[in-house]
């Protein structure tokens, strides 16, 4: 977030609401001028190639968190009017929308099924997936979230009955009840390989369950998925902060556009996950960098929403084959730009689509993308506020999609490899539903067909390995002589641990020393799957390249910066933990592998690894090689506790690391006892290591002289009775804190009015109708803006500016300069009011250019001087306008 000071003749320019923010026009005012000058709902585009044009109004389609598109085009919207935090039930549903002669109007809505809070939504035949939250029917209390399925089978437009659950609890209730949905788990998607990946923020969840009865617990944030009967839950990567939806490319290459911790080092970037991944946020990314996968690039502040990898037929090139990340925060839709890097990407990014508060998109298999945008609908939803666009190519034809129901074989078959990802994942889906041998027989075919485009084969693959059984599943091993389906056939064969069982190791140890690094990586990630000790030998032989080097002393390491070469021996590490590879770790300590199996010991907190360890750094006699032992003793000193939920790290968690909340162990004190011994051994100059392991792994050894390690809180509480009147406190905190630091305090109206007039804002704002119109009319304000709304527009003035007060610059043709609000406009006249009140008459003749500015003229941070008490006492006095 801005933390800007600027001039107060721009003051509090609370640019929110609708045209009756203003008093009446007086009586005599010319009729015939009509003020309509304002930003359209979507601001810019690239208008050469693409049409833009609106679906849904507020009206329709008030508070959307996000949107779904059935291939054949209706459009599922999730209306939250609880917002991110709200936290009263009764405020959500899942809307549809029929577009039914495909001229790009709404003909047929209906509220398709009721749900609070919905994040995520697919949609695929008579099903509909949804990710939202649950509450208590007798407590009004939010208990978790849950991902359901809904059916439609008469096709009425209505959920056929209640939902049946295939994840329950994969969000905290104690921080949905405290604080709301802004940190819980997101959007939702379906890839190729059948799976739904599930993005979840670092909330965290305690004990998820899935259909079968199987629990997960993750501390922090990541991609989760499951099966889309709700079986085989687990993690997929770990380590991100607040990623709100996945995009996903034909290949399997996952890409997120994650949250910024609003200036503690973790800003907006876009990452490219690899299975079993660790991203590092917020313990690992800042001084144990070496040990992560980077982002791909760190492209500052905003606020990550819905992502969709564009993949279809009808769309120009330049805006095809992309992962499209929408920014909340920023309004904007970007592209990133990815080109291959070893085992990953590099990237660039450019504007696309300006939006709103953009929160998702979803495409059709037409080609019609839609987007949906909360424009201001505040942090607990708003009933006004909120639209739905379509856009697509110009000169696009509307073709329709078909029925994928209503397909013989034959026509799915040629479908599957259509070069539209949605055709493909509707044939592949509607497949596995008919005879599985056929099924199985059309998807080999097409996987073996070497003639066969790429994204086509990966279709077959994929559908192939979801129909076989755990016999039919070998048959994918041919694959692996095809140098161009190799990594995707390694893939197809270890993905599912129901079925891999049966799949050969060593045909996957050979391809560690492939020559693509996608291979290698494929082929670590599949033996630490299939789950065999005999992949151990191979996966320490795997290079740790010259990037594995701990960040300095008190700096953090390259965080957001692409660093292909670390990814196959990070996988490779993984590997080795989820086949418990301590001995072989061990007795690799001292030979040529020592620096891989010293990294994955890091990890093993078993007295065999400590034992090990202090073994080997008696035998040594190399300086060097021992400081690395006492490292990983000293990271092994103590570990993290198990997670129940509890707590949670704020937004602004302390990253110092490498654990948050930590417990002792069984061989805590053999470790202390050894390093404490060794410390005394040395010398002055010695001892400064022994300090600085100390620091760094937060052993809290108070004989080596730290402090200790108070990271971890019960909860994340706004602490009143000491910050409330602490000048600076809006200026330090984040808005999610601030919006609930202004629920708990009343403030005084009479301190609010007293600062109404002393910050400056009386030089842009009138509270009675009499006096001299500027900025937007507070006289009204009350009336219109609930207490809170009126904060968030104090606080980020740019999200949604008031109709009539968009700021604009009109250049006349003897070159002069015209800045402010239109305040009425004929064919041939325009009225402005400038900043000041200054009225200002052009004539049409005479303009040279119009500029809509897409900014408010109130800048970010004027309110940060102030304590919490005096900005509640302000917006209470606010509020009270309502004459």
């Amino acid at each position: 977030m801005l933390k800007l000071s600027l001039s107060l003749i721009y003051s509090f320019l609370l640019f929110w609401g609708y045209q009756f923010l203003q008093p009446p026009i007086a009586e005599n005012s010319t009729k015939s001028i009509v003020a309509v000058d304002t930003l359209s709902n979507a601001s810019a585009w690239p208008t050469q190639d693409i049409q833009v044009s609106n679906f849904a109004s507020a009206d329709l389609a008030p508070s959307p968190a996000c949107i779904a598109v059935a291939a054949t085009g209706e459009v599922f919207v999730g209306i939250d009017q609880i917002g991110s935090l709200g936290k009263t039930p009764g405020k959500g549903y899942i809307l549809k929308l029929i577009d039914s002669n495909n001229d790009g109007r709404v003909d047929q809505q209906s509220k398709f099924a009721m749900v609070d809070n919905p994040r995520g939504i697919i949609s695929l035949g008579d099903k509909l997936y949804v990710l939202h939250t649950v509450f208590s029917p007798e407590t009004k209390k939010a208990t978790g979230m849950d991902l359901v399925v809904f059916e439609d089978k008469n096709k009425d437009g209505v959920a056929d009955g209640p939902s049946s659950p295939l994840i329950q609890h994969i969000s905290s209730p104690k921080f949905l009840q405290s604080r709301g949905t802004d940190h819980a788990t997101n959007g939702i998607r379906m890839g190729i390989d059948g799976w739904i990946y599930i993005a979840a923020g670092d909330f965290g969840f305690h004990n998820a369950t899935d259909r079968s009865g199987k629990k997960i617990t993750m501390l922090g944030g990541g991609i989760v998925r499951v099966r889309p009967d709700g079986t085989e839950m687990e993690v997929y990567t770990h380590g991100t902060r607040n990623i709100y939806d996945v995009a996903i490319d034909p290949y399997m290459n996952i890409f997120t556009r994650d949250n910024t911790n609003d200036g503690a080092g973790w800003n907006i970037r876009f990452s490219h996950h690899i299975q079993s991944g660790e991203y590092g946020y917020p313990l690992l990314f800042k001084h144990f960098t070496e040990e992560i996968l980077p982002a791909l690039v760190d492209v500052g502040g905003g606020s990550g929403t819905g992502s969709l990898f564009m993949d279809e037929p009808t769309w120009p090139a330049k805006y095809n084959q992309v992962p499209m990340m929408a920014d909340w925060g920023n309004s904007i839709l970007y592209i990133h730009r990815v080109t291959p890097d070893g085992a990953s990407y590099t990237q660039k990014d450019e504007t696309f689509i300006k939006l709103k508060q953009i929160t998702d998109l979803d495409v059709d298999g037409s080609g019609r993308l839609y987007l949906a945008a909360w424009d201001g609908a505040g942090y607990s939803g708003n009933p006004n506020k909120g639209f739905v666009v379509r856009a697509v190519p110009k000169g696009w034809t509307y073709q329709a999609f078909p029925q994928v129901s209503q397909l013989s074989n034959d026509e799915l078959a040629k479908l599957l490899q259509s070069n539209s990802a949605v055709a493909r994942l509707n044939a592949q889906q509607e497949l596995l539903t008919r005879d599985q041998k056929v099924t199985a027989a059309i998807a080999w075919k097409l996987a073996a067909d070497k003639k066969a485009p790429l994204y086509a084969r990966s279709a077959g693959i994929f559908t192939y390995a979801q129909v076989a059984n755990e016999q039919g599943i070998l048959q994918l091993v041919k694959l692996l002589a095809d140098k161009d389906v190799k990594e995707l056939a390694i893939r197809a064969l270890a993905d599912r641990k129901t079925k891999n069982k049966l799949v050969p190791i060593q045909p996957i140890i050979l391809a560690l020393q492939d020559a693509s690094p996608r291979v290698r990586v494929s082929a670590a990630i599949a033996l630490g799957r299939l789950g065999k000790q005999e992949a151990i030998p191979a996966l320490l032989q795997v290079k740790v390249p010259n990037s594995f080097v701990a960040p300095p002393k008190d700096q953090e390491g390259p965080h957001a910066t692409p660093n292909s070469a670390i990814i196959p021996a990070h996988v490779a590490v993984q590997a080795l933990v989820k086949l418990n590879a301590v001995n072989a770790c061990v007795k690799a300590i001292s030979g040529p592998n020592s620096t891989i199996a010293l990294w994955a010991l890091r990890y093993m907190h078993q007295p065999t690894a400590v034992n090990g360890l202090i073994a080997a750094y008696k035998k040594s006699t190399n300086i060097t090689f021992k400081k690395q032992l006492l490292a990983n003793l000293a990271r092994l000193y103590k570990k993290e506790a198990d997670y129940e939920g509890e707590y949670w790290w704020s937004t602004k968690p302390n990253g110092h690391g490498p654990y948050y909340k930590t417990v002792d162990w069984e061989s805590s004190p053999i470790i202390k006892d050894f390093i404490l011994a060794e410390f005394q051994k040395a010398n002055e100059a010695d001892k400064a290591y022994f300090v600085d392991l100390n620091e760094k792994n937060q052993m809290e050894i108070a004989e080596l002289g730290t402090t200790a390690n108070n990271l971890a809180k019960d909860e994340p509480k706004v602490d009143l009775a000491s910050i409330r009147n602490k000048k600076g406190q809006i200026g330090n905190a984040s808005i999610e804190d601030i919006m609930l630091a202004m629920a708990q305090i009343k403030g005084n109206p009479a301190t609010g009015r007293s600062l109404f007039t002393k910050q400056g804002c009386v030089v842009c704002h009138s509270l009675k109708s009499g006096e001299t119109l500027k900025g937007p009319f507070m006289g009204q304000i009350g009336a219109i803006m609930s207490r809170e709304q009126i904060a968030e527009s104090i606080l980020k003035p740019n999200a949604s500016i008031s109709q009539g007060f968009v700021t604009v610059l009109i250049t006349t043709k003897d070159k002069k300069e015209h800045m402010g609000f239109v305040t009425a406009e004929s064919p041939d006249r325009i009225v402005m009011r400038d900043i000041t009140g200054q009225i200002t008459s052009i004539r049409t003749a005479d303009i040279r250019s119009r500029k809509e500015m897409e900014t408010s003229m109130m800048p970010d941070g004027l309110t940060n001087e102030l304590s919490y008490e005096e900005f509640a006492s302000l917006i209470t006095f606010l509020s009270e306008q309502k004459k």
